[in-house]
């Protein structure tokens, strides 16, 4: 959808003289897209979740193309596996990425809940999460034991196979005390912490399930520390490796923990292992799968800003020189990261459409914090407020629906133009519906290699993204530029609940009060 750069630098200088303003006011002002078109890129979004869905498909399943899949996972290690999502466009279920989706799906719900829930989302959402949390749950099978990841990934990527079609081994693999992985247990122990949150009215029951695993789960990856690709490196290498280590994930485990259950065993954590953990000193530019550190400073930066007490405030700076670093250096003296000429925050060659949804969503959550507490942040000397970091984020997510130099939605089945051959193997093959006969691993690269448009559309994913310089090659091959994730969609959820509703988020799924009693026992 064209849209011409006037209005663009308009709304940038209305924006950048507010110096303190209400979140309401923050979203009310002028916008790309009306709100209709940011609620149907909100429906997409998370109908991509279908598209990625694995095992017997719910009957609320809204993607009628993709059918059963993956129904023996575990059964050769007498376990039930099944569900959960494929991380991409391939066929393995890889757990460290798929419980960072589950978090941030079920962070969505904890800020934005009243948003979605105005736009009639909220169920859909909640359904998306109870999908990935149902898996995590079977996944968690003892006090000691996690199941991380079921497929080989090596057979898997030789091959080009629908998921109803998977003829590839169904190898699952474990972290447990002798094989440590503090980083998947300590994701898994956020997405349940996350999740208690986001089910605490709509299910009491689901709710106490999830924290209570949460915290017994936590401490596992407390108690037995170590990278879980040490553990398992010839499994879950090169394609999601612990690059950053684990401590991050303790940061971020023990911040969702603190949120949730709002008990001081969870506080002092956070207190006594501020300097050791690197929560307090480690500052990055990057918030993605791998590296959670950016997330858990904020969360405890907003601790910080509604006046709990005994925290460093080295957790408040590490998370305002995140924030710091990924403004534009128009507005960020101290900023590290590059955008393109079109206006796209860029920081790497591969998938970067994930570092920009979860730079928007941490700005956007960030600045409804600041605003809130009539607060602004300093980078590099200047004064950044609330306003700058909405017009940024929003900004960002208007460039990937379409108001790009391409014209062209990055979001697939959003607008008039978008990707046509997302590197997707169950979006590229025909459906069961539509060739019964089984397609064989070799087979399918004939479909890989077609230049025709992909038969069966990858609703609402978000792709990798264009170049540095906003050029886009919409060539399946072309993985880095076309391969979409879940957790490149995950972020950008609340964003455009916002962006449809035009109205503050007051959710109540925070929970800002205790746990029931009997759930303070463990």
């Amino acid at each position: 959808m064209e849209r011409n750069g006037s209005s663009r630098s308009l709304k940038r200088n209305i924006l950048a003289v507010v110096t303190a303003v209400s979140w309401a006011n923050l979203v009310a002002i002028a916008v790309a897209f009306n709100s209709a078109e940011y609620a149907s890129a909100l429906d997409k979004s998370l109908l991509f979740y279908d598209v990625q869905r694995s095992g017997k498909l719910p009957p609320w399943q809204r993607i009628k193309w993709r059918a059963d899949s993956a129904l023996d996972d575990g059964k050769a290690e007498k376990m039930n596996l099944t569900g959960g999502y494929y991380d991409a466009g391939d066929n393995v279920k890889f757990g460290l990425p798929m419980a960072f989706s589950i978090t941030l799906l079920a962070w969505n719900v904890v800020e934005f809940g009243d948003n979605l829930q105005y736009t009639g989302q909220l169920q859909n959402l909640l359904n998306n999460i109870r999908w990935g949390t149902d898996y995590l749950l079977r996944c968690y099978s003892d006090s000691e034991e996690l199941w991380v990841q079921v497929g080989e990934p090596n057979a898997d990527h030789q091959c080009w196979e629908r998921p109803e079609d998977m003829d590839t081994p169904r190898t699952a693999y474990k972290i447990d005390s002798d094989n440590p992985g503090s980083d998947v247990a300590a994701e898994t122990a956020a997405a349940f912490a996350a999740a208690s949150m986001a089910f605490r009215r709509a299910d009491v029951a689901y709710s106490n399930t999830l924290i209570l695993s949460a915290r017994r789960i936590f401490n596992f990856a407390d108690n037995y520390r170590g990278k879980y690709s040490d553990s398992l490196a010839g499994a879950v290498c090169p394609f999601y490796c612990s690059y950053s280590g684990y401590k991050d994930e303790l940061v971020w485990g023990a911040a969702w923990l603190y949120k949730a259950t709002r008990l001081d065993l969870y506080l002092q954590y956070l207190i006594t292992n501020a300097n050791s953990l690197g929560g307090a000193t480690v500052t990055v530019n990057a918030f993605n799968w791998d590296n959670k550190y950016a997330g858990a400073q904020l969360l405890v930066a907003q601790e910080i800003l509604t006046g709990t007490q005994g925290l460093q405030q080295g957790y408040k700076d590490r998370a305002d020189g995140y924030i710091c670093q990924v403004l534009p250096s128009s507005i960020s003296p101290a900023s590290t990261t590059t955008y393109t000429p079109g206006g796209l925050l860029y920081q790497t060659d591969g998938s970067n459409m994930q570092a920009v949804t979860t730079a928007a969503f941490l700005l956007t959550n960030y600045a409804r914090s600041l605003a809130t507490a009539k607060k602004t942040i300093q980078c590099g000397g200047s004064q950044i407020t609330p306003a700058q970091l909405t017009t940024v984020a929003q900004n960002q997510v208007d460039y990937i629906l379409g108001n790009n130099p391409k014209k062209m939605s990055y979001m697939v089945g959003f607008g008039s133009k978008y990707p046509t051959q997302p590197h997707h193997r169950a979006s590229s093959l025909p459906s069961t519906s539509a060739l019964s006969q089984k397609i064989g691993c070799g087979q399918g690269f004939t479909y890989y290699s077609s230049k025709n448009p992909n038969p069966n559309l990858a609703m609402g994913a978000i792709v990798g993204g264009p170049d540095k310089n906003d050029n886009f090659n919409d060539v399946r091959s072309n993985y880095a530029a076309l391969e979409p994730t879940t957790y490149i969609n995950a972020p950008i959820v609340g964003i455009l609940a916002v962006l449809a509703t035009n109205r503050t988020s007051t959710t109540t799924t925070t929970a800002s009060a205790q746990l029931p009693i009997a759930l303070q026992r463990f």
